[in-house]
């Protein structure tokens, strides 16, 4: 039995940038209702009863690693509107039930939807049950928007970047029903204060060496060891930050090794944004939450390759406003950490960042749910209270001699 809310979050746990960004916003929200807003975040795929799809989290794990070329197939094959309809009202017919009871317990006055798979689930409901609700869409991906992404049955989309917003157009989402607001980071990273000199003392590092923070996402990735390594051999007097996240077999190839004087390994972490406080520049692939965290700390990147179709636009999306570099091989990545650590070069990048992305994506789209929730508020009808039998029998009666 879920509890009464006043903003649903509906996600999906395929990869970890959708809940990421329910995360981020509700963070916002708390701030911008001084904690009075009430919100849930729920994994929808799942509870569709769906084969394959309810087991979407487990599936897009192998399938973004070790299957990928599957995976960009079926972004291929499914990247149409049609395509996307029809699966959806397929889905819905074992999906109805858990989301129609999802959605008449929790009685949320907006829907926030952060995964492309949902929002025709969550509309189908309202329109079934006559839900006073608004469905508010926040797009996670930068520029290789899936078809899925494009549903006018919404009430607005949230667009994190221009490129996002003319696609969005070119298929006929109307200008009224989308704003771009930037991507979803959490406000941490645009409230943090510290300098390089307090995030290094923070972590316990060496205030005065050129730092590279390395990550690949929340699953790690093999090659990054080589990476490693690689660095440690090159640049001897440079200080690296090795983030694996969830990958244990990475994290202990890395720290059973005799390391590099000046390398940190960490795990998975819930300080990125000291993290990148204290480094120079930040080595990552081009999935778009790291990439767009780093952006908001305005730290230039080195973005290392991209994991399926829709992080391709992305590595476009550095370079033509170039705010890094993309180095698909370790040889690469070396020479991009050479070039970056030259004064000017670095500052020339980093001046660029000023005004690249907008640092308060997730306070401007919790601006717009609270708005979106007074609005539903305002609609609500007011409760009528029921005559009396008699006096109601009595109208009848009324009523039927005034026709005669």
């Amino acid at each position: 039995m879920h509890k009464p809310v006043d903003i649903l979050f509906a996600i999906s746990d395929t990869g970890g940038g959708h809940r990421s960004a329910a995360v981020a916003i509700s963070a916002a929200l708390d701030q911008v209702s001084g904690g009075q807003a009430s919100w849930a975040i729920e994994d929808i795929l799942r509870l569709t009863d769906f084969p394959l799809v309810r087991n979407a989290p487990e599936m897009y794990d192998n399938l973004s690693t070790r299957w990928l070329r599957l995976y960009d197939l079926s972004f291929q094959l499914t990247n149409n509107m049609r395509q996307v309809d029809m699966l959806s009202r397929l889905v819905y017919l074992t999906a109805r039930r858990n989301i129609t009871r999802l959605l008449l317990e929790t009685r949320p006055s907006v829907v926030v939807v952060t995964h492309p798979l949902v929002h025709r689930f969550v509309a189908a409901v309202r329109r079934t049950q006559s839900l006073p609700c608004r469905i508010i869409t926040v797009v996670t991906d930068l520029v290789t928007l899936h078809a899925s992404w494009t549903y006018p049955g919404v009430d607005m989309t949230l667009l994190p970047t221009d490129e996002a917003y003319q696609l969005m157009y070119r298929r006929g989402m109307p200008p009224s029903k989308m704003r771009r607001t930037g991507f979803p980071v959490h406000p941490k990273f645009a409230d943090s204060n510290l300098d390089k000199k307090a995030a290094r003392a923070a972590l316990a590092t060496e205030d005065d060496r050129f730092t590279i923070l390395l990550t690949s996402g929340g699953v790690g990735s093999g090659r990054l060891h080589q990476l490693v390594m690689l660095l440690e051999e090159r640049f001897p007097q440079h200080q690296l930050l090795v983030v694996t996240g969830k990958n244990r077999v990475l994290y202990e190839g890395l720290t059973a090794r005799s390391r590099g004087a000046h390398t940190q390994v960490f795990g998975f972490v819930n300080n990125m944004e000291t993290l990148m406080a204290a480094s120079d520049i930040v080595v990552t692939k081009a999935g778009p939450g790291t990439l767009m965290e780093s952006l908001v700390m305005r730290r230039p990147v080195v973005v290392t390759e991209a994991v399926g179709k829709q992080e391709q636009g992305n590595i476009d999306f550095v370079l033509n406003y170039e705010l890094g570099m993309f180095c698909p091989t370790n040889e690469r990545i070396a020479g991009a950490v050479r070039d970056l650590e030259e004064a000017d070069r670095y500052a020339a990048t980093v001046a660029r960042l000023a005004d690249a992305v907008p640092r308060d994506g997730s306070m401007q789209i919790a601006r717009l749910i609270m708005g979106q929730k007074s609005e539903v508020g305002a609609l609500l009808p007011v409760e009528r209270r029921r005559p009396p039998i008699l006096i109601g029998r009595l109208g009848r009666t009324f009523k039927r001699r005034r026709a005669r």
